[in-house]
C-alpha cells in the first residue's frame, strides 16, 4: 500500500523520535554506539527535506532552508552535541509533517469534489435499455437515467419526471432543490427522488464541476504576493546565512578572544536560529487554507493574490440586474378600479399566451387567485404593445399605456402612475374596451441580502457604485433603495468598461460584481473581477472569484476572510522576524545554547503554522434587518 506523503512525514517523525530517544537512553548508560542511532535518527528526520533541499539547488540554483537546516545537524554532530543535532532534525520534520498536514487539510476540499465525481452513467437508448458507460464517453443530447439516491452524472436538463436535488455539494447550500421538467441539473448533485430522465448538454471536462475543481486547483496552486515575495527573499537571505556563520566563528576566534570550539559552537547555533523556516512558513499555509475556507463556503478564488488584495478594496461596482436584483420582475403594486374576479380571470388568461418575463411575473403573483377558465380563448399578439383578445363582444387589451387610443385618466390616477413611474416601475395596464380597469407595478427588486451587503461596504470606506444598462429611473429607484454611492444608468458594455478602468485608476484595487455577458470586458478590466455563479459561463471564465451561490453576503464574508488572512500574515512575518533578531543576538552575547536555540527557531515555526490554520474557521457575518420593496395590492371600485 502506497502511503501518502503526508502519512511518510509523520512516520518520518515518529521513527526520529523513537531513535533519538533510544540515543539519548544509550549515551546516559555511557555505551560508545549511541552516535550511530544519532545519525539513524538525523537520516530518518532529514533525508527528505535534505533531499530537496539538494534537488532544488541544483535544478532551480536556488537556495532553501532545508539545507541550512541539513547543515545545522551535521555541524551539531562534528561538535560532539549528537543529541542536539537529532533534536534539531526532529523539530524540524515535525513542523514539516505538521505543514504537509495543513496543506493536505487545505486542499481537502478538491479532494473531496473529485471524489464526488461520478466514473459512470446510465445511458438510454432508442428502445429504452439502459447501458452502463464511463462519463468521458457521454455526448451532448444523450438520455440518461438517474436512478433514485444516485449521483447525477453529469450536467444537464430534466426531461422526464420530477425530483429532489441535494446540491450542496455546489451551492454549500443544505435545503434541497425542486426539480421539473427543463430544469438545469449538475454533474455530482444526489438525486433524493425518484428515478428521472435527463439530457447531457455540456462534457465531462466542462460541467460545472470540473470547473469547480479546476479553479480551486488553479488557486491552490497560484501563491499569494507575500508568499512570492518571502520566496524570492529566502535565496537570498540564505546566502547571506552562509556568508555570515564563517564570519560568526573566524571573527570571535581571532579578535574577541573566544576558544575555536565555542566559536565553532556559536557559528552552529547561528546556523539554527537565524533560519527563516519561520518566515518562510507565514504565508503560503494561511493562504491555502483560506481559500480551502472559500470553496467550503461556495467562493472560488482563481488566486491567492486576489484573496489578498481584497483586503485592500477601496472601490466596489456592481451590475444591476441578476446581480444586486433578483434578476427577474416581481408584481409590487396591483390596482384594480372595477370589475376584479372578472378582470383578473381574462388577464391571467391572455397572459398564460406568452413567455414574456412580465407575464410571467403577474401569473406567479395571482394565479392561486383564479377559479374560471378561459384558457381557451383567442389572443393575439400586438408587437410592441402588448395582446388583445374579444370575449363575446368586449375587447380586452394588456400592455402599454399608448395600446388603447382613447384612454381618459383623470388627474389623480394620472399622478398615481406617474408615481410609480418615477419610482422606477413598469407600469402595465388592462383595458375592457375603452375603459382602464387595472393597472400593475413591475420592477426587479432587489435582493434580500443586497441593502446588508451595500451597507457593509459603505461602513468599511468603500466607494459602492451601480452600473447597469437599465432606464436611468429605474436604476436611482434601485440605487436609493439600496444606499449605493454613485449609479451610471444606460452603459453598454465598452461604458462599464471605461468606468472601470477609471475606478482603477483612482482606487488602485478595485472590484466588479457581474453576472452577464455585457459585463465580462468590466470583470476582465477590474483588479478583481467577481462573477455569480448563476451567471455566463464567459462572466465565470474571466472573473478573478466566482459565488457559486449567487449570494452577496459570501462577497462580504470574503472580504473579512481577506483581511483577518492579511492580520494572521502580518502577525506570523512580526513573529517570526521578532524571534530570529532576538535568537541571533542571544547567540551572540552567549545567552543560549543549541537546544534552546532549535526549540526557539523550530517552536516559532510550529506557532506560525498553527496561526494560519485559524484561517479555516467561520468567518461570522453579522444580519442587520434590511427593508425592501413589498408588494401590495390596492383595490378600488
Amino acid at each position: 500500500m502506497k502511503l501518502s506523503e503526508e502519512k511518510k512525514a509523520i512516520l518520518a517523525t515518529i521513527l526520529c523520535l523513537l531513535f533519538m530517544i533510544v540515543g539519548f537512553i544509550l549515551e546516559k548508560s555511557g555505551l560508545r554506539f549511541y552516535p550511530l542511532i544519532f545519525v539513524t535518527a538525523i537520516f530518518f528526520g532529514g533525508y527528505k527535506q535534505t533531499k530537496e533541499g539538494i534537488l532544488d539547488t541544483l535544478e532551480n540554483k536556488h537556495l532553501n532552508v532545508d539545507l541550512l537546516m541539513a547543515l545545522a545537524a551535521i555541524g551539531a554532530c562534528i561538535i560532539g552535541n549528537w543529541f542536539e543535532g537529532a533534536m534539531l532534525t526532529f523539530i524540524f520534520c515535525l513542523s514539516g509533517a505538521l505543514e504537509e498536514y495543513t496543506t493536505n487539510k487545505s486542499k481537502k476540499e478538491i479532494a473531496s469534489l473529485m471524489n464526488m465525481q461520478p466514473d459512470t452513467a446510465y445511458l438510454l437508448d432508442e428502445s429504452g435499455k439502459t447501458t452502463e458507460v464511463t462519463v468521458t464517453q457521454l455526448q451532448i443530447g444523450d438520455l440518461l437515467l438517474v436512478p433514485k439516491g444516485a449521483r447525477i452524472p453529469i450536467d444537464g436538463t430534466l426531461v422526464k419526471g420530477s425530483s429532489t436535488i441535494d446540491e450542496s455539494a455546489i451551492t454549500g447550500e443544505s435545503v434541497p432543490v425542486e426539480k421539473g421538467i427543463d430544469a438545469p441539473l449538475f454533474g455530482g448533485t444526489i438525486n433524493l427522488g425518484e428515478a428521472l430522465t435527463m439530457t447531457v448538454s455540456k462534457t465531462s471536462e466542462n460541467t460545472l464541476f470540473a470547473k469547480i475543481i479546476r479553479l480551486v486547483d488553479e488557486a491552490q496552486n497560484t501563491p499569494s504576493q507575500t508568499a512570492s515575495f518571502i520566496e524570492k527573499l529566502e535565496n537570498t537571505y540564505v546566502k547571506i546565512v552562509l556568508i555570515a556563520i564563517p564570519m560568526m566563528i573566524l571573527i570571535p576566534y581571532l579578535f574577541l578572544g573566544w576558544s575555536w570550539s565555542e566559536s565553532f559552537y556559536r557559528g552552529m547555533v547561528l546556523l539554527v536560529v537565524a533560519s527563516p523556516c519561520a518566515l518562510v512558513a507565514s504565508a503560503t499555509p494561511a493562504t491555502l487554507a483560506a481559500i480551502s475556507n472559500g470553496a467550503r463556503n461556495g467562493v472560488l478564488f482563481k488566486g491567492g493574490v486576489y484573496l489578498e488584495n481584497l483586503a485592500s478594496l477601496k472601490a466596489i461596482a456592481f451590475d444591476k440586474t441578476g446581480t444586486l436584483t433578483r434578476g427577474t420582475p416581481v408584481v409590487t403594486d396591483a390596482i384594480f378600479l372595477k370589475n376584479k374576479e372578472e378582470a383578473l380571470t381574462i388577464l391571467l388568461a391572455m397572459e398564460r399566451h406568452s413567455t414574456h418575463p412580465l407575464a410571467q411575473a403577474i401569473l406567479l403573483r395571482f394565479e392561486d387567485e383564479v377559479t374560471v377558465d378561459y384558457s381557451q380563448i383567442e389572443v393575439k399578439t400586438i408587437v410592441g404593445f402588448g395582446m388583445e383578445t374579444t370575449i363575446g363582444s368586449t375587447t380586452w387589451r394588456v400592455g402599454k399605456g399608448t395600446f388603447n387610443k382613447q384612454t381618459i385618466l383623470n388627474n389623480n390616477l394620472e399622478l398615481e402612475i406617474e408615481q410609480l413611474q418615477n419610482e422606477g416601475k413598469t407600469v402595465i395596464y388592462l383595458f375592457q374596451d375603452q375603459e382602464l380597469i387595472a393597472y400593475f407595478g413591475l420592477l426587479d427588486v432587489p435582493k434580500p441580502e443586497a441593502k446588508r451587503v451595500i451597507k457593509y461596504f459603505k461602513q468599511a470606506g468603500i466607494q459602492t457604485t451601480m452600473i447597469t444598462g437599465d432606464h436611468k429611473k429605474t436604476a436611482l429607484a434601485i440605487a436609493a433603495e439600496l444606499g449605493v454611492d454613485d449609479v451610471y444608468a444606460n452603459c453598454l458594455p465598452e461604458d462599464k468598461t471605461i468606468l472601470i478602468k477609471k475606478q482603477k485608476e483612482t482606487y488602485g484595487v478595485n472590484v466588479m460584481v457581474g453576472d452577464g455577458i455585457n459585463d465580462a470586458p468590466a470583470l476582465a478590466n477590474a483588479a478583481i473581477g467577481v462573477a455569480m455563479g448563476e451567471g455566463t459561463d464567459i462572466a465565470m471564465d474571466v472573473a478573478d472569484m466566482v459565488l457559486m451561490q449567487n449570494d452577496l453576503e459570501k462577497l462580504q464574508m470574503s472580504h473579512l476572510l481577506s483581511k483577518k488572512l492579511k492580520r494572521i500574515v502580518t502577525q506570523n512575518i512580526i513573529f517570526s522576524a521578532g524571534i530570529i533578531v532576538l535568537l541571533i543576538l542571544s547567540n551572540f552575547f552567549q545567552l543560549i545554547n543549541l537546544p534552546l536555540g532549535v526549540i526557539g527557531h523550530e517552536g516559532s515555526t510550529i506557532l506560525v503554522i498553527l496561526n494560519g490554520l485559524r484561517m479555516l474557521q467561520t468567518i461570522p457575518i453579522e444580519k442587520s434587518q434590511a427593508t425592501s420593496f413589498s408588494t401590495q395590492t390596492t383595490e378600488f371600485i
